[in-house]
């Protein structure tokens, strides 16, 4: 009888504290959410900066000359505004909804960056391993909250393109090759942090409402 009553009391528990954050992510404002999640994504794309940084101090000078294009990045056949005054004329639906796919197609990719950096032939190694993973752990946390933002804008706002990544689970096995195949994904992640970052923080100056010129 004791072990029902128990049983009882965490359910009630548990109901009561999901009826509390349901009310709790209501209660947020959308202009709350967006500066949240514009902090995140700054937070996010110096990260990938400063990761790009620490590769680049020990890349082979003949990696810089046949390293694809940025082209070649999987999240290309996306179109996106090129430039602020370009996406300042895109709606805020639109904008949410691309940074949303850009994030979301970064799932896979990021696991393989994470893998590849335990066995990257490259000085600060353990380094960048432990900044991926924080990358992972950033992206997670500002996709949650644009999930949250993306209910409380409408269903155009909810709208995710399908960016499937069709590389390899390891970036090569030659040294070379890997320093190569891992600076272009991580190069290709930096622009979209780049974007999605853009893309939030005029989102927040409209909500806002503040001058064009000022976002």
């Amino acid at each position: 009888m004791a072990h029902r009553r128990s049983k009882g009391r965490k359910l009630f528990i548990t109901v009561v504290f999901m009826v509390f954050m349901v009310a709790a992510c209501r209660a947020v404002t959308i202009n709350d959410l967006l500066d949240r999640a514009a902090q995140r994504s700054d937070k996010l794309h110096a990260l990938s900066t400063m990761l790009t940084q620490e590769l680049d101090s020990h890349f082979p000078p003949i990696g810089r000359v046949i390293m694809p294009r940025p082209a070649m990045c999987h999240t290309s056949a996306l179109q996106t505004p090129n430039d602020k005054e370009q996406a300042l004329q895109v709606s805020e639906s639109d904008l949410l909804s691309l940074a949303r796919s850009l994030l979301n197609a970064w799932l896979d990719p990021l696991v393989v960056l994470l893998t590849s950096a335990n066995t990257l032939p490259h000085p600060a190694q353990s380094s960048m391993s432990n900044k991926i993973q924080e990358l992972k752990e950033h992206s997670k946390s500002l996709g949650d909250g644009l999930d949250i933002l993306s209910g409380k804008m409408g269903a155009a706002a909810q709208a995710v393109s399908f960016l499937p990544y069709q590389g390899a689970n390891d970036v090569s096995q030659d040294k070379i090759s890997k320093l190569i195949n891992f600076h272009f994904l991580l190069s290709c992640f930096r622009r979209d942090s780049h974007k999605i970052d853009s893309f939030l923080k005029v989102l927040r100056c409209r909500a806002a409402k503040m001058q064009p010129e000022m976002c």
